[in-house]
């Protein structure tokens, strides 16, 4: 039996583990997400994930990588924080080509910035379910969280509305108007997210 984590031997044995499952637990009581995992040199099927948790460690090498949670939630607040100045700047130039009544490349324009506000979404979404972090504790300026996406989402929702009804006049009002600061909030967000994990023990 051999167990290694993170290029270090883990006394499996020492430490009364004797099943993968409890080497897993192991590490998630440590705080620590497992990012890749070998068995015999091989990656285990991880569609039948009862079978691979009851899997003995005696006659097998087990090779295992792990990563903080709170590192890898950093990592991707900071990735999605980065994009933030482009959806504005897709932002304003939808707005504009409306203005000058051209709705087609102010779609495309439209289309990336608002992939860039749900990328946004999810980020903060999967990190809150990564460190159970409840959304309702965070506040921007004293408005909780959970408002501040309730507000943005709404505001998707009139986004989606003037474009089915083809109404390019509202798009262009809302955009420059409504989600003037939509960015902007998203960056407050997840600052907040981010200083929320670091504060995390």
């Amino acid at each position: 039996m051999s167990v290694t984590v993170n290029r270090e031997p883990l006394a499996a044995g020492q430490l009364g583990l004797h099943t993968v499952g409890e080497v897993l637990g192991y590490l998630q009581r440590q705080r620590q997400i497992v990012v890749q995992m070998l068995i015999d040199g091989a990656e285990p099927d991880t569609d039948d994930l009862r079978s691979l948790s009851q899997t003995r460690l005696v006659g097998h090498t087990v090779y295992i990588e792990t990563a903080d949670p709170r590192r890898l939630a950093l990592e991707v607040l900071d990735a999605v924080h980065a994009e933030l100045p482009e959806a504005q700047r897709l932002k304003e130039a939808a707005a504009d080509l409306l203005a000058r009544n051209q709705q087609a490349r102010a779609l495309e324009h439209l289309a990336g910035c608002i992939r860039i506000w749900q990328q946004a979404q999810e980020a903060m979404a999967k990190v809150a379910q990564l460190l159970r972090v409840d959304l309702g504790a965070i506040s921007l300026e004293g408005t909780p969280l959970e408002r501040v996406l309730a507000r943005f989402a709404e505001q998707l929702r009139a986004v989606r509305s003037a474009l089915e009804q083809r109404d390019y006049v509202s798009l262009g009002d809302a955009l420059v108007y409504e989600m003037q600061t939509a960015s902007q909030d998203w960056g407050k967000a997840i600052d907040a997210m981010r200083q929320l994990v670091q504060a995390l023990r």
